[in-house]
């Protein structure tokens, strides 16, 4: 009879071992040393955001400049582009300007020579969306390294890149911006949405693998989500910490624990 308080699993088992796949996954292929010692939970706040800039494109340059810091690819030739259209190249383009940057000793000026990075102006207005299509840009391009094969299948490509942003940090604005389709037409409450691909539930699950693997307490996360994510979340804390041990084999730096609710 106890069985029936039990909570069944937040997603299917399928989705599930996919979720952490793809977060193992990252951890081979994407972590390049860093994540345990320098990357960051982000948070949408003045202190991780800091400055203004008086125009629509000087905030964006702003904004994604920090975004990229924090990814640890500030280093990368970049050229913010005003306009919503999706990134259209190939691994070998990038190959071949990331090739051109070196023969330049590093200095790529010229915004040709430049990886570009569209964005939406309208996302100024809301900037927790605007940081996760930032990080999103950034998961694309630094996925375009990686030659193993994407977990699932090339078709997923848009969906890991979602993760991987949460993996840099990005996971509290990717969850609080992820569409969700309203209850009735409301034009005039209208705000811009980020194109997105997983939902916020699947969003806050890889946050919570983010915080369980870094070791980050829920209450650094909670005030900073939502409120209508934040019972979900602690939830899916709870069932990741059921998945400690494995994650700790998974990383190459194993020192993850059971992520405290305090």
């Amino acid at each position: 009879m106890f069985g029936l308080f039990r909570r069944e699993p937040l997603f299917d088992e399928v989705t599930t071992e996919w979720l952490l796949h793809v977060f193992a996954w990252s951890l081979e292929q994407v972590e390049d040393h860093l994540f345990f010692s320098e990357t960051p939970l982000v948070l949408p706040t003045e202190a991780f955001f800091p400055g203004r800039a008086d125009s629509v494109q000087g905030m964006a340059e702003l904004i994604f400049s920090q975004v990229s810091r924090y990814a640890g690819m500030a280093h990368w030739p970049w050229v913010v582009v005003d306009g919503a259209q999706p990134l259209l190249f190939s691994g070998g383009l990038l190959s071949a300007k990331m090739e051109l940057r070196r023969e330049m000793g590093g200095s790529a000026t010229a915004a040709a020579e430049r990886l570009p990075v569209p964005y939406d102006p309208a996302l100024v207005r809301t900037p927790e969306a605007l940081i996760a299509g930032f990080a999103h840009t950034l998961a694309h391009y630094r996925l375009a390294r990686v030659a193993a094969p994407l977990p699932g299948g090339e078709e997923n490509r848009p969906h890991i890149e979602e993760l991987v942003g949460v993996f840099f940090g990005f996971g509290v604005m990717f969850a609080n911006s992820a569409y969700v389709a309203p209850a009735r037409s409301c034009g005039s409450c209208a705000v811009p949405q980020r194109s997105g691909y997983l939902s916020q539930h699947h969003l806050s699950y890889a946050l919570a693998l983010f915080c369980q693997l870094k070791e980050i307490p829920v209450r650094q996360v909670l005030p900073h989500l939502k409120p209508s994510l934040r019972g979900y979340f602690k939830r899916a804390v709870r069932e990741v910490a059921g998945y400690a041990p494995r994650l700790a084999r998974s990383a190459p730096n194993p020192s993850a624990t059971a992520l405290s609710e305090r």
